[in-house]
C-alpha cells in the first residue's frame, strides 16, 4: 500500500491495520474498505460486495466465520466469472428470465425429492437366514422384546403363525395376559410384510381405534429400529427420509421414479424401490363392527390386489362378551366379512389373538375346534396343573395378605415361600418358567399371587377359563330370547284379545321414553308401540348420545318450557289416536302415567297433567323402593280418599300439588313382568311384542335386561330387589313396561292367582217355590214342573 495512501486513511483505520490482516476471514466492510483504498481508487461498492456474498456466500465465505468472506475465493470467484463467456448476447427478456427461474427452481426441487442411493445391506447373511424363520427373525431383530426364554407354548404358537403366513390357514391363540400374544402377531405383520410373504394385511381390532395402536406400533418400528434398518434399506431408508412428515410422500423420488409410500393414520403402502420384494405392499386398519367388505388397492403396475392376510387382535370388548346378540353378530362379521375379504377363488390367512373373557362369548366360540376346526384353535393356560398341597398356599396367602396390610410388601410370605418350596411345588406345572416379576422367585409363585390378588380375574385374563357370571339368573330371559317374543302382528296393531290400552312415559332431560301396552283381563299383553321423544332415527341409541334431544327441538325455551311442550307432543300424538284391533274394533289409551320422580321435573310433570286436555287419563307417577326391611304396600292401611290397589296406591292429596297421583312398587312390578315375559306366547298372562323381526327389539331387550334381582329375606318374606348392572347404562324401557303394569291392574287386569277367593252364593229361592215344595238344586222349577205339581 503506497505510503500516500496510508497517510490519508482515516485515523481509526490506520490504527485497526496495525493489526495483520488473516484474508481468510475478513468482515465485509473491511474487505470493501481494502479494495477501495489502492491507487485505483473507488473499485467496488459495498452493496454490491454485500449482494454477492448473499448470491453465492458459501463458495466465498470463510470456513471459520460463516459471515465473513475468505479473500482470495472472492478473487478467484471474480476471476472465473470475468473469464467465463456469457450464455446468451444482449439482455435477457422478461419470459427468459422466468423460464430459467422456474427450471432452478424444478431442478432444486427434483434434487431435494430423490431419496438417492440406498445403503447397502449391513448383514446379508442375516436377513436371508430369517426370510422363513419367524422364530429366528423374532431373536434377531427384536432381542429387546423377546429377552427371556421361550416357553413350549410360545413355540406351538410360533409355528403355527408361521404355517398361517407361508402356507395359508387360519389361527386362533388365547395366550395368558402379558405372554406377548399381541406383540408376537405384530412381528409376524412385519416378518410378512418385509419379505414379501403377503401383499395385503389388515390390521382388526374390537374397535379401529384398538386397530390404529397396532398401525402405530409398526411404524415405530419401521422409523426406530436400528437392526431393521441396517438390512431392509429398501424399506426404512425411504421412511427415514419422510422425517414423519406425511406430506412427503407424493413427492418422494428413487432414481428420479416415485416410491408411491403411503405413511397415514389408517394405512402404510411400501415404497416401490427396484428390486425389493416389499415394494408396494400395502397395510390397512379397521374396527370389527366397521367398515370392512369391499377392501381393495391398484399397486403401481396395475395389479388390483384384496386382502391375503388378516390380523383380527382381540376382536372383542367386555360389553360385546356380555352381550349374547353382539357376540353372535362379531361371529358372523368374522365368518363372512373378514373371511370373505380375500375375493372369489381365493383363501385368506388369518391371525386371531384373543382373550376368553366370559363362558361362551366370541373368543370361546372360535377356539372350540369342535364348531370351529378351520381356525385351529389354540388354549394355552398359566398354570396347567395346581400343587398337591394347597394348605401350605392357603397359609402363605394369609402371611402374604398380612405383610401386604402392615409393610406394603410380601417379603415374609416369600420367605415362607423359599422354607418349604419344594412342597409347595410339588404336583405344580406352569406354562413359562421365566415369567415372574423382580420381587417373585418362580413363575408358581408369581401366579399363585395373581390368583390370590382377583381368582375370577385370574381365572379370565390367564387361565383362558372364566368363572360363571354371579349376576346371571337363568330364570330370567337373554335379550335374545326376548327378542324371540314376537307375536306377527304390525306395529300399533291390538291383538283381538286385548281389550285395555296403557301408556307409561319416563322423563329424561334429552328424551321422553315410552311405551304402549294393550292388555287383556287375565293380564295377557302385548306391546303395540315404543319408543323416545324426539324421534331418534336410528335402531340403536343412547341417552348420552341423543340427537336431536329436547333441547335442541326448543332451543329458546328453558327447560320447564321444553319439557313441558315435549309432553304435550307426545301425549297428543299417542293419547289423540285411535288404535285398531284386529277385528276392526277401535279403541283408545285409557290410562297413561307420566314419571315425576326425575330431579327437578316433578313440577312440571304435575303442571302438566293438571292443565292437560288428556287430564281424565293422565296421572304422575312416582315408583317406591320397597325392600325385603320395608313395610310392604298390600299392608297399607286406607286413609279417607286413598285408593288402595295391588301394590300401587293413589293416596289423598292436599297441598301445592293438588293433583291425584299414583305411588307403586318399582320391586314388585319389575318382577311381574320379568314373569309375563317368562310365560310361553299363547298361553294366558304373556306379554309379547309387536312384528316379524326380532332383532328389530334389540335395544328394547337390552333395556328390560339392564338390571338383575337380588333375592333378600327380611320381616318374615322374601323379596327380589333389582339393580342396574355395572356395564349397562339405559333402563328406561323397563320402568316404562314395569309402569304399563301398574296401569293395567289400575283399569282391572288381575292374575287369577291373585284374586280374592269368591265366596260360593246360595241359591236363590222365591215364595212361589217355597209354597210349591220340592225345590230343585238350582232354585229354579220349568213352568211345565210347576204346573204338574199344581195339579199332581
Amino acid at each position: 500500500m503506497a505510503r500516500s495512501t496510508w497517510l490519508n486513511m482515516p485515523p481509526g483505520w490506520r490504527r485497526r491495520k496495525t493489526m495483520p490482516i488473516n484474508p481468510s476471514n475478513m468482515r465485509v466492510v473491511d474487505v470493501a474498505r481494502l479494495l477501495n483504498s489502492t491507487s485505483f481508487g473507488f473499485v467496488l461498492a459495498q452493496a454490491r460486495l454485500y449482494r454477492e456474498f448473499n448470491r453465492v456466500g458459501f463458495r466465498i465465505g470463510s470456513s471459520e466465520n460463516p459471515r465473513n468472506i475468505n479473500l482470495l475465493k472472492y478473487i478467484a470467484w471474480m476471476f472465473d466469472r470475468k473469464h467465463t463467456p456469457e450464455e446468451t448476447s444482449g439482455a435477457r427478456s422478461y419470459e427468459d428470465r422466468r423460464n430459467a427461474e422456474r427450471d432452478r427452481q424444478a431442478e432444486q426441487s427434483l434434487a431435494g425429492r430423490d431419496i438417492g442411493q440406498l445403503p447397502e445391506v449391513v448383514n446379508p447373511d442375516r436377513k436371508a437366514a430369517c426370510e422363513r424363520n419367524f422364530q429366528l427373525f423374532c431373536e434377531s431383530y427384536f432381542p429387546e422384546t423377546y429377552s427371556l426364554a421361550w416357553s413350549p407354548d410360545h413355540l406351538k404358537v410360533i409355528e403355527k403363525i408361521e404355517t398361517a403366513v407361508l402356507r395359508g390357514g387360519l389361527f386362533a391363540l388365547a395366550l395368558p395376559r402379558g405372554s406377548g400374544k399381541t406383540t408376537i402377531t405384530e412381528s409376524a405383520a412385519l416378518w410378512s410384510m418385509l419379505y414379501g410373504h403377503r401383499e395385503f394385511v389388515v390390521l382388526i381390532g374390537a374397535t379401529e381405534s384398538a386397530a390404529l395402536e397396532l398401525l402405530d406400533s409398526l411404524k415405530t418400528e419401521l422409523e426406530v429400529n436400528e437392526r431393521l434398518a441396517e438390512d431392509f434399506p429398501e424399506v426404512c431408508y425411504p421412511v427415514a427420509q419422510l422425517e414423519g412428515i406425511a406430506n412427503r410422500c407424493a413427492g418422494q423420488l428413487y432414481k428420479g421414479e416415485r416410491t408411491r409410500i403411503t405413511w397415514t393414520s389408517n394405512e402404510i403402502v411400501l415404497p416401490t424401490v427396484e428390486g425389493s420384494r416389499a415394494s408396494g405392499i400395502i397395510v390397512r386398519v379397521a374396527g370389527i363392527t366397521g367398515r370392512i367388505r369391499g377392501m381393495k388397492f391398484k399397486r403401481s403396475d396395475g395389479r388390483s390386489v384384496r386382502p391375503s392376510l388378516v390380523i383380527i387382535d382381540d376382536p372383542q370388548t367386555s360389553e360385546s362378551a356380555g352381550s349374547l346378540e353382539q357376540t353372535r353378530k362379531r361371529v358372523r362379521v368374522l365368518a363372512g366379512d373378514i373371511l370373505g375379504l380375500a375375493g372369489p377363488g381365493q383363501k385368506i390367512s388369518g391371525i386371531m389373538p384373543c382373550t376368553i373373557i366370559r363362558p361362551g362369548d366370541m373368543a370361546d366360540i372360535i377356539l372350540n375346534r369342535n364348531t370351529h376346526p378351520d381356525w385351529n384353535g389354540e388354549k394355552t393356560r398359566m398354570v396347567y396343573r395346581f400343587p398337591t398341597n394347597m394348605k401350605l398356599w392357603e397359609e402363605y396367602a394369609e402371611i402374604r395378605a398380612e405383610a401386604l396390610r402392615t409393610e406394603g410388601n410380601f417379603q415374609k410370605a416369600t420367605e415362607f415361600y423359599l422354607a418349604n418350596r419344594e412342597a409347595m411345588d410339588a404336583g405344580a406345572e406352569v406354562s413359562w418358567e421365566a415369567r415372574f416379576n423382580h420381587d417373585e422367585v418362580s413363575a408358581l409363585q408369581h401366579a399363585m399371587n395373581l390368583k390370590f390378588q382377583d381368582e375370577a380375574a385370574f381365572q379370565s385374563e390367564y387361565q383362558n377359563d372364566p368363572l360363571p357370571d354371579d349376576t346371571a339368573d337363568d330364570s330370567l330371559l337373554s335379550v335374545d330370547e326376548i327378542c324371540a317374543k314376537i307375536n306377527g302382528l304390525a306395529r300399533r296393531r291390538v291383538p283381538l284379545k286385548c281389550d285395555r290400552l296403557t301408556m307409561f312415559v319416563d322423563v329424561q332431560k334429552a328424551l321422553l321414553f315410552y311405551v304402549v301396552i294393550a292388555w287383556a283381563e287375565d293380564f295377557t299383553g302385548a306391546v303395540i308401540d315404543y319408543g323416545s321423544w324426539p324421534d331418534q332415527h336410528r335402531h340403536e341409541y343412547s341417552l348420552a348420545d341423543a340427537n336431536p334431544s329436547i333441547q335442541t327441538l326448543f332451543p329458546k325455551a328453558g327447560f320447564e318450557g321444553a319439557l313441558y311442550a315435549a309432553l304435550s307432543a307426545l301425549t297428543d300424538e299417542c293419547l289423540g289416536r285411535e288404535w285398531e284391533r284386529e277385528d276392526g274394533a277401535v279403541l283408545k289409551i285409557e290410562r297413561a302415567l307420566v314419571d315425576a320422580n326425575w330431579g327437578q321435573s316433578t313440577d312440571v310433570v304435575y303442571q302438566f297433567c293438571r292443565q292437560s286436555s288428556h287430564a281424565g287419563v293422565i296421572l304422575p307417577s312416582h315408583g317406591r323402593y320397597v325392600g325385603a326391611s320395608s313395610k310392604p304396600m298390600t299392608e297399607y292401611r286406607k286413609q279417607q280418599g286413598d285408593r288402595l290397589g295391588f301394590n300401587w296406591m293413589i293416596p289423598n292429596v292436599a297441598g301445592k300439588r293438588a293433583i291425584r297421583h299414583v305411588i307403586y312398587d318399582t320391586n314388585y312390578w319389575k318382577s311381574f313382568i320379568h314373569a309375563r315375559l317368562a310365560v310361553p306366547v299363547g298361553d294366558k298372562g304373556s306379554l309379547t311384542l309387536y312384528g316379524r323381526i326380532p332383532g328389530a327389539h334389540q335395544l328394547f331387550a337390552e333395556h328390560l335386561t339392564a338390571e338383575y334381582r337380588v333375592k333378600t329375606q327380611g320381616r318374615g318374606r322374601t323379596v327380589d330387589e333389582w339393580k342396574l348392572k355395572p356395564q349397562s347404562h339405559d333402563n328406561h324401557f323397563l320402568d316404562c313396561v314395569a309402569g304399563c303394569a301398574v296401569c293395567g291392574s289400575m283399569l282391572g287386569a288381575s292374575l287369577p292367582e291373585t284374586l280374592p277367593a269368591k265366596l260360593d252364593r246360595k241359591p236363590m229361592i222365591r215364595l212361589s217355590d217355597k209354597r210349591l215344595g220340592g225345590i230343585p238344586p238350582n232354585g229354579r222349577l220349568k213352568l211345565s214342573e210347576l204346573r204338574r205339581q199344581k195339579n199332581g
